[in-house]
């Protein structure tokens, strides 16, 4: 995975004022505004709220509240493949448990930690993805994986990388 140096939030505000413009700045339009942002950072840095609410004319807090409310929204950096492990009754009956540690270590995610220090990976819990029928179930971006073994998202997991080393994004 490539270590970007400078965070894309801190590179510029044109997008967000794009995405700003595109909604009229209007404060209703908050949520897709936050909903955009965050698809273009995959995360909502506390700097780019502090200036939608400038250009939305609305207070800090307003904003801050609306992105801590809703789980949707994330105040910390995500990777840039985010693996969705069920741990729901079904997933978790069949062995979703053995998978989430397998992840954890082939991606080299230290203890108490969700997101890879280069940032290529977030790999997260769920209740449920609703695809009980495919126990245990993982979704990596929106692609579905059913019922995965430790072997099989190992060898996910070594695709991603070869991806990655090839620039194939």
């Amino acid at each position: 995975m490539a270590n970007t140096t400078v965070p894309k939030a801190q590179r510029s505000f044109e997008k967000v004022n794009e995405i700003v413009r595109k909604y009229e700045a209007k404060e209703s339009m908050l949520i897709p505004i936050l909903q955009e942002v965050q698809e273009e950072y995959r995360y909502l840095p506390e700097e780019i709220l502090t200036y939608i609410a400038t250009a939305l004319d609305i207070s800090p807090a307003t904003v801050y509240g609306v992105a801590t409310f809703y789980a949707q929204f994330s105040l910390n950096p995500k990777g840039k493949y985010v693996i969705n492990v069920c741990d729901g009754t079904a997933c978790h009956v069949r062995g979703s448990s053995p998978i989430l540690e397998a992840i954890r270590r082939k991606v080299g995610l230290a203890a108490g930690k969700i997101t890879t220090d280069d940032l290529g990976f977030t790999v997260q819990t769920v209740s449920c993805l609703g695809a009980c029928g495919l126990a245990p179930a993982v979704v990596i971006n929106d692609k579905v994986y059913g019922q995965v073994t430790e072997e099989a998202i190992e060898l996910i997991i070594d695709q991603l990388k070869q991806k990655e080393a090839e620039g194939d994004n």
